[in-house]
């Protein structure tokens, strides 16, 4: 999908808006069916949460899956004992204004144990360790969606408290659209959680 039409989809999706515990919630029908949830701080409008949502393979309800932002833990203290373990390498992602930025938990490896670089024919970035302990491929779905190549140069890495920093510096048609997705967002209109209709004194 081209930038103009991946712009264009955004455009013409059903959008409703709600404004809730300090951020503004976005919900996006699609078209084809498919649903997008965006949640924005809304003090620096920074992008927090990205999930979607499509009909599944026989046309039922699907899950909501995560692009930006992680779910909020659903564990209870009965189910303690059937959690993932908190010591495998966990992926997140959560955006700066400048750069996409993934986080992996749970790699205490010294920063020069990874190579972390941009394959640009499959549009991947790849994490591996020289220890083989550790490899992933990341997709980054904003820049799939306008059909921009990956840039070796746009990538760096950090290592901090046993987590891998990755940036991606976005694109400048990536940081344009952005600016024009805001204000967009800003002229629609948001209800209040549990607000009730009345008129300011």
């Amino acid at each position: 999908m081209a930038m103009s039409s991946w712009q264009d989809a955004l455009r013409s999706a059903r959008k409703t808006a709600l404004v809730q515990d300090g951020r503004k919630k976005v919900h996006y029908l699609f078209k084809d069916g498919r649903e997008m949830t965006e949640e924005y701080e809304l003090k620096t409008n920074d992008l927090l949460v990205r999930k979607w949502k499509k009909k599944s393979v026989l046309g039922g309800e699907g899950k909501w899956e995560f692009e930006i932002g992680e779910p909020l833990s659903q564990v209870s203290l009965e189910t303690v004992s059937l959690r993932e373990s908190s010591s495998n390498p966990m992926l997140s992602r959560k955006d700066t204004k400048l750069a996409f930025q993934w986080r992996i938990r749970n790699l205490p490896y010294p920063i020069d144990t990874y190579d972390v670089t941009v394959d640009r024919e499959n549009k991947v970035i790849v994490v591996r360790t020289k220890n083989k302990k550790y490899f992933k491929k990341i997709s980054i779905p904003d820049i799939d969606r306008v059909n921009l190549p990956l840039e070796s140069s746009a990538l760096s890495i950090a290592h901090a408290n046993n987590t891998l920093i990755i940036n991606y510096k976005k694109p400048q048609e990536i940081l344009d659209m952005e600016k024009t997705l805001i204000e967009e967002l800003k002229k629609l209109k948001a209800s209040k959680d549990g607000d009730v209709e009345c008129n300011p004194s």
